[in-house]
């Protein structure tokens, strides 16, 4: 019999895999990116708060540009979370491909281990527009979504090109502009939505996720 990877066999628990795909984009610089990072914080205090959550819901930050990840998969016990830096241009096409990517190697790595999982969420933020190609990882969004492979989000902070995310979001989950740069509410929810799905079984049916209080659909 194989023998499977430490990190499941210390953990067997099931996981709820987290992309976040965060731009660290030129326009970011000063008080935008210091909000980010606190946010970053409050999450992994909130999450870890929850003793099932913990070590159920697994963190990666995929940060662009230029695309890198920043953050492998890690249970939310061991996350710590990176200071992010604002810097170059905003190559989000390629950055959510990278995510669809890493995330079906991850879900490989689950079936191969014997764990249980939850559908992915991917969390997209950014306050511009894309500076590559993005139809295609439109595209594969929506039809991850269609697939229920994933659960994708899209957020605007302030100067971000809506429309463009309008087109990458899935239809009915319309991208949210921030309210102002509370990243901080933005997190909590997250957190909060994150810990009700840990507690759900996997493959089961959505949960009814916190009402949003720090975003708004853009008109």
């Amino acid at each position: 019999m194989p023998v499977g990877k430490p990190e499941f066999v210390d953990n067997p628990e099931p996981r709820c895999p987290v992309v976040l795909l965060l731009d660290t984009s030129y326009s970011m610089e000063g008080k935008p990116i210091q909000e980010l990072n606190a946010g970053l914080h409050a999450f992994k205090q909130s999450v870890e708060q929850d003793g099932l959550a913990k070590v159920r819901v697994e963190v990666a930050i995929i940060t662009f540009g230029p695309v890198q990840m920043c953050q492998d998969f890690v249970t939310v016990d061991e996350f710590v979370p990176p200071f992010l830096a604002a810097d170059n241009v905003t190559p989000m096409g390629e950055a959510i491909e990278y995510a669809l990517d890493i995330l079906e190697d991850r879900k490989e790595d689950y079936k191969n281990n014997g764990i249980q999982y939850y559908r992915p969420w991917v969390f997209l933020i950014t306050d511009g527009a894309p500076t590559d190609e993005w139809k295609n990882a439109a595209q594969r969004v929506r039809q991850a979504e269609s697939d229920r492979k994933i659960c994708f989000f899209a957020v605007g902070v302030q100067g971000a090109d809506m429309g463009t995310l309008s087109e990458i979001a899935p239809i009915d989950r319309p991208p949210l502009l921030l309210n102002g740069l509370d990243f901080k509410s933005m997190f909590l929810w997250l957190s909060q939505s994150i810990k009700q799905v840990s507690r759900s079984k996997p493959g089961g049916t959505m949960v009814a996720l916190p009402a949003v209080g720090w975003g708004q659909v853009s008109s």
